[in-house]
């Protein structure tokens, strides 16, 4: 149970930078972004290229300016276009898969087994030492606690309450004298830095960047987590329900980690993400409904027990 947990960990908190880019763009922006996959990917494609060129270290910033890259032209295609950012986000997402084939030179796979990364790094620095064992948690933790750190800084900054405003009611930021489309623009740039440094590290901790494979599914991944989080710490300061955000991806990660504990076939596991969203989905309804199922039920156990008198 102990590899089961720590196997979830690893991954929860690599897959907890998508869920706090989604956090910025779907919870405070409002804007649904569903270039997430195809982002994700170009993350891990260009990651790779860099730290097989010989710059490990090069590969975050690379791929986070890659994110950004594909966050402008996304909300570009929604605020200077006049395109839904849903069909926005799945034109990116789609356009993607060329650019990330042809990132990878014409090739669908790219194999990091001899390349030094930024795991290998850590646990070269931390050979010999206790926490040699745990190098992969400690360098998803601290990529996900600076992420935390920057995204609570900025949105409470001048430009992070803009946004969260425009989220909330983008005609009064308009009357405001701010205007929404380069909130939009500033947000979605932010988030999809967020998320191609998702797939950087993902792709490093497994030494291979696939493209048809290592960025499918993600952006239901970081839903489901968001909505555990949200339902687990979704009030209170912004680091607090950043920080749910990470419980959420680790409690996602954890129920499929232990699905496969016990066998479950591979192609299950899509049905266990769309089980776990429409759980985290209803929950919070069911929450909001139980009061007056109280008061259905007490008032149909007080009119039993009049007709019984």
């Amino acid at each position: 149970m102990l590899t089961v947990a720590t196997t979830a960990l690893e991954l929860g908190l690599v897959y907890a930078l998508t869920v706090l880019a989604l956090f910025l763009s779907y919870s405070m922006l409002n804007v649904c972004d569903l270039s997430t996959d195809g982002c994700f990917t170009l993350g891990a494609a260009v990651g790779a290229v860099v730290a097989v060129s010989g710059h490990p270290s090069l590969s975050l910033p690379a791929a986070m300016g890659a994110g950004m890259l594909s966050g402008l032209v996304t909300a570009l295609l929604q605020t200077k276009m006049g395109i839904n950012s849903l069909l926005a986000g799945i034109i990116v997402s789609t356009g993607l898969y060329s650019v990330n084939m042809a990132v990878l030179d014409g090739s669908p796979l790219m194999n990091m087994n001899k390349t030094p990364t930024v795991f290998t790094a850590a646990r070269d620095f931390l050979a010999g030492t206790p926490l040699a064992p745990f190098s992969d948690i400690l360098v998803g933790a601290v990529a996900v606690a600076l992420v935390i750190v920057v995204l609570t800084l900025f949105l409470n900054t001048r430009l992070g309450l803009a946004i969260r405003a425009t989220g909330d009611n983008p005609d009064m930021v308009r009357s405001s004298s701010i205007n929404p489309s380069f909130t939009t623009i500033v947000g979605l740039c932010v988030s999809n830095a967020f998320t191609a440094l998702s797939g950087c590290l993902l792709g490093q901790m497994q030494k291979s960047v696939d493209v048809a494979s290592i960025g499918q599914g993600v952006v239901t991944i970081a839903l489901a987590s968001l909505l555990i989080g949200s339902t687990l710490l979704g009030r209170g300061p912004i680091a607090l329900r950043a920080f749910g955000m990470v419980v959420g991806s680790f409690l996602f990660r954890l129920v499929y980690a232990v699905a496969l504990r016990l066998h479950m076939p591979a192609f299950m596991l899509k049905l266990v993400s769309s089980v776990i969203v429409v759980l985290a989905l209803a929950i919070p309804y069911f929450k909001t409904r139980l009061p007056a199922l109280r008061r259905r039920l007490s008032y149909r156990s007080a009119a039993e027990e009049k007709e019984a008198v």
